[in-house]
């Protein structure tokens, strides 16, 4: 029985070691494929954070470079507005000056009258004469006020327009 037994001992020894010889090549087959696949999986994480980080510095400065443009769109606006308001100023200054000088010539024109009626007709040509310029004027610089808004406007639309464009490039697409 001995004989048996030690067979028996001898197969279960070999048997045990054939099972760790499989579980260490299952285990190792298995720790290699995990690595494989931690690999790949890093460098796709990897591949695409450079894609992405591409693409967001991309987006960043063309955002930066949208806003520097419509900022100069707003200060070339500006610059139209100040520049017709100074124009409008100029205007208004002027028509005022003229209109003390005719004020002041038609009340030394008044005191020069020997007469009521002298005095009703010289006023009512100074009446009409004043109406007259002030609706001139007012003309005058209602047109320079849509030719401002015009100009002005044009910068800032133009800038609406790229904005609409790259807003909506990106949903056609």
């Amino acid at each position: 029985m001995s004989v048996v037994k030690s067979k028996t001992v001898k197969s279960a020894a070999e048997a045990a070691s054939t099972v760790r010889d499989s579980v260490e090549q299952g285990f190792l087959a298995g720790t290699e494929a995990a690595t494989r696949t931690y690999e790949q999986a890093a460098a796709m994480t990897k591949e695409q954070f450079e894609k992405a980080s591409v693409t967001l510095f991309k987006s960043y400065e063309e955002l930066s470079q949208l806003g520097k443009e419509n900022i100069d769109a707003f200060v070339k606006s500006g610059t139209i507005v100040a520049k017709g308001f100074e124009d409008m100023g100029k205007i208004w200054m002027a028509f005022t000056q003229r209109s003390l000088e005719s004020s002041v010539e038609t009340a030394k024109a008044a005191i020069a009258c020997k007469t009521i009626r002298e005095v009703v007709d010289l006023q009512s040509d100074f009446a009409r004469q004043s109406f007259d310029s002030m609706v001139a004027e007012g003309t005058k610089i209602g047109e320079i006020s849509v030719k401002v808004a015009n100009e002005a406007i044009q910068p800032l639309q133009g800038r609406v327009n790229v904005v609409v464009e790259k807003i909506l490039k990106p949903l056609a697409a």
